[in-house]
């Protein structure tokens, strides 16, 4: 059973950073494309960040593109999302998503995803 389990949100204020972190199960994280996304208050779930299992590519929203930072350590079974001058509109409930193995398609939206964490909480105040 494939399980994802975030960390590292919290309450911080407007400037501020903050890492994410995805640590997955399973013995063949480095065969997954890897996704971060956020849901908003009142807004649905938005993609925000993903990093490929090959060459390690990186893609971003444009909201965040210069701010934010994903990574991987494929030792450790985990993705990482470094956020750097956070704003109020940052706030949201994050969320880790993993694909297919070996998946060359769309890593924007979240129907491609197979699998999801439980979230984790930033807020980000004024």
């Amino acid at each position: 059973q494939v399980q994802l389990v975030e960390s590292g949100g919290g309450l911080v204020q407007a400037g501020d950073s903050l890492r994410l972190s995805c640590a997955a199960s399973g013995r063949t994280f480095s065969s997954y494309n890897m996704g971060w996304f956020r849901q908003g208050p009142g807004k649905e779930r938005e993609f925000v960040a993903a990093i490929s299992w090959i060459a390690g590519n990186t893609y971003y929203a444009d909201s965040v593109k210069g701010r934010f930072t994903i990574s991987r350590d494929n030792a450790k079974n985990t993705v990482y999302l470094q956020m750097n001058s956070l704003k109020p509109e940052d706030t949201a409930v994050y969320y880790c998503g993993r694909q297919l193995p070996h998946y060359s398609g769309t890593r924007t939206a979240s129907d491609y995803y197979a699998y999801w964490g439980q979230g984790t909480q930033v807020t980000v105040s004024s």
